[in-house]
């Protein structure tokens, strides 16, 4: 038994030797991609004939391609038909939400019925579905009820268990009491919660404290829950934080060195956002005047999500019809206003509140649709995406030192912005995951 063991134990340190060689040869290899034009996230203009030379998992240099030095034994990858940008960032994703069909039990299935490895499986097939739309970082914005899933499923991507994106993750969320499902069942049944629910500021800062020391990258609070049309046909969003309780997560969360996502929709819980000092709004589907004034005083980053607002209209006559084309409309009237004014706009689609087997790039039509202009909307995917998440230079550009995350499409997506829903390429950390020539 202990010959057996030794065997064993000498079989694993072999193989263990090999896989760092691996790793040693990958950190080694160059490889060189020629872009017939490429967008590099920053600039405001394309630039043709480009030769991209990366190290190990980094961007060596760029350059023309008359001038390029190439490296002896390099491996070339030919994509001088197609354009080439920097790997895209969806700031705005739930991977452990599959859409949640109301016809099939919707949201509350979700919970109540599927077992977590069951969630974590389709967390895995999300995961890989977005890296292989050429969408290399994703912010997930809670679980809905799997706990800190979304830590697992980042720690099984960078081990290199699965493939996905790189993942910045927001675990449980934070509401409060009558502030989040499950709803509406008998009062004497604890029913499981699709957040971290709280009440007080006490509360509330062991909350963020508790997410951050489990692995949250960015906490994600909920300062609006129910909407309805009100008595004046105004957008009206019930408020949960109040102002002190979402201070104290603020104030922990950015002792830590993290940030806040606030969820809100419109009315009071938006303007508790904003005094409570939130980093980003997301959705913000009701934009008045002083609340954009406040964002841009402050510099909050606003993350819309337009596409999901079009999907699953209830009956054109029935209150919650009425309340689902107020919350597009309204949210389209926000985002030109924004737009206009100067806030600094991310790219976010809600995935999960859409099902993973549509395009994530589908939010890029309704964004130039609402009048951003198309290198806008791929910068809002990619370097401003980029600044807010802390990770200037290293992702959503193309430039030298920056993690060799690079997606290509067969067409012009400034001229057709549906093009960024047909990538033919992806590349993260230097790794090619998808190619037409494969």
């Amino acid at each position: 038994m202990k010959q057996c063991n030794g065997w064993m134990l000498l079989f694993a340190f072999v193989v263990s030797a090999a896989a760092q060689q691996n790793d040693n040869r990958a950190s080694d290899a160059w490889t060189v991609i020629r872009a017939g034009s490429l967008i590099d996230g920053r600039s405001d203009k394309p630039r043709r004939d480009q030769v991209v030379i990366i190290h190990g998992n980094k961007i060596e240099s760029i350059s023309d391609a008359a001038t390029a030095r190439i490296p002896s034994g390099a491996n070339v990858i030919d994509l001088s038909k197609s354009t080439v940008l920097p790997g895209l960032i969806d700031s705005h994703t739930h991977i452990f939400l599959q859409g949640e069909d109301p016809a099939q039990g919707g949201y509350d299935v979700n919970i109540l019925n599927a077992p977590l490895a069951l969630r974590a499986a389709r967390a895995t097939v999300a995961a890989k579905r977005a890296l292989e739309q050429g969408f290399t970082t994703l912010r997930d914005v809670e679980t809905e009820g799997a706990g800190y899933g979304d830590v697992g499923i980042k720690q099984a991507i960078e081990l290199g268990y699965i493939p996905g994106p790189r993942l910045l993750v927001s675990t449980r969320a934070i509401s409060t009491t009558g502030g989040y499902p499950l709803e509406g069942y008998a009062p004497e049944l604890d029913m499981p919660k699709g957040a971290q629910i709280v009440d007080g500021p006490v509360e509330a800062r062991k909350a963020a404290r508790e997410q951050l020391d489990h692995g949250a990258d960015w906490i994600k609070v909920y300062m609006t829950h129910r909407s309805w049309v009100g008595k004046n046909g105004e957008l009206v969003s019930q408020p949960t934080l109040t102002v002190e309780e979402l201070r104290a997560i603020v104030d922990e969360t950015h002792g830590w060195g993290k940030k806040v996502a606030c969820h809100a929709y419109s009315g009071i819980g938006l303007r508790r956002a904003l005094d409570g000092g939130c980093d980003s709004i997301e959705h913000g589907l009701d934009l008045d005047d002083a609340a954009i004034a406040q964002m841009l005083k402050q510099g909050t980053w606003y993350v819309p999500t337009i596409s999901v607002y079009y999907t699953d209209w209830a009956l054109a006559e029935t209150p919650g019809g009425r309340r689902d084309r107020l919350r597009a409309s309204a949210h389209e009237q926000s985002f030109k206003k924004a737009l206009k004014a100067g806030v600094k706009i991310v790219f976010g689609t809600d995935m999960g509140g859409i099902p993973w087997t549509e395009p994530i790039a589908q939010e890029f039509s309704r964004m130039t649709e609402f009048g951003m202009q198309p290198m806008d909307a791929i910068q809002s995917a990619t370097s401003r995406a980029a600044v807010m998440l802390d990770m200037e230079g290293k992702i959503g550009v193309l430039a030298p030192g920056a993690f060799a995350d690079v997606v290509a499409v067969s067409g012009d997506p400034l001229r057709d912005i549906k093009a960024l829903e047909n990538v033919q390429f992806v590349m993260k950390d230097g790794r090619v995951f998808k190619s037409a020539q494969n």
